[in-house]
């Protein structure tokens, strides 16, 4: 039995058509947010996909102290507000401490578990009580099967709406792998499972003070992806990846989403169990 579960006017489920969740990494300005919320959702609305926005108020687990790690905790969930108001789109967003949940639940949509923080158990109980769809990334260091656990701890606290979110498995020193076979073992807990087509192709630490990225995957990966059949493809998105303050060396380019996006709903619709 695979849960479908709702969001605002989103439906998210494995045998369900293809959701499109992106936005940039971390809020850089208002103005560029708005900019990809708006583009982003004038694509996805030609293309007829459900779409919910993504973006970070703060990078807590940048690799140097001297990265840049977002406009801070209020100005974010100002722009969020925004962003889910103007836009009438779900959203997104990142929790790295038990203390900022319940403010970031009276914003976002979908509380994101960060994949390095998957086994803290304490802040996946703190989302999980607001009753709002809990995103647990499964951490670099961890099997699919080891996601059972995550998911009990959220359960355990009332609340069934979860998804899970492969973004690849460290293999070795500054690199990732994504086994498409957990995509089918993370799916055998009856949950929808997301793949994070842009995470996943990070080369961690790759530059010493900040992380590479092998953005000519991104297609090829989330076209191996979509066709073992999940609910949803994350991923982020920059105008100008190289001048991104975060992660653009593992975006996707702004004017590439729609030929992406093109492509693997053909083969979404080959594969959905309708």
């Amino acid at each position: 039995m695979q849960k479908v579960i709702k969001v605002e006017n989103v439906q998210i489920g494995n045998c369900l058509p293809l959701v499109a969740i992106g936005g940039v990494c971390a809020i850089e300005s208002e103005e560029l947010a708005l900019q990809v919320g708006r583009k982003l959702k004038a694509i996805f609305t030609k293309l007829g996909v459900p779409f919910i926005f993504k973006a970070s108020y703060d990078k807590a687990n940048r690799s140097s102290i001297k990265s840049w790690r977002g406009l801070g905790f209020k100005e974010g969930l100002r722009i969020l507000a925004k962003i889910k108001k103007e836009l009438n789109v779900p959203v997104l967003t990142d929790v790295h401490e038990v203390s900022q949940v319940k403010d970031v639940a009276k914003v976002a949509d979908i509380l994101q578990i960060p994949a390095f923080l998957s086994r803290q158990t304490d802040l996946i109980i703190a989302a999980a009580k607001t009753k709002k769809v809990v995103n647990i990334k499964k951490g670099q260091f961890l099997s699919p099967w080891d996601c059972k656990n995550a998911i009990e701890k959220a359960t355990a606290s009332g609340n069934d709406n979860v998804l899970l979110t492969e973004r690849g498995f460290t293999f070795g020193y500054n690199n990732l792998v994504v086994d498409m076979r957990s995509l089918e073992v993370l799916k055998g807990f009856g949950y929808p499972v997301v793949y994070d087509a842009t995470h996943s192709l990070q080369l961690p630490g790759a530059h010493g003070n900040a992380t590479g990225g092998l953005p000519q995957f991104i297609f090829p990966l989330a076209r191996a992806a979509t066709a073992v059949g999940i609910a949803a493809i994350f991923f982020e998105t920059h105008p100008n990846p190289k001048k991104a303050l975060s992660d653009g060396s593992n975006s996707l380019a702004l004017d590439q989403v729609e030929e992406v996006w093109s492509k693997i709903l053909a083969i979404d619709e080959v594969v959905k169990c309708k």
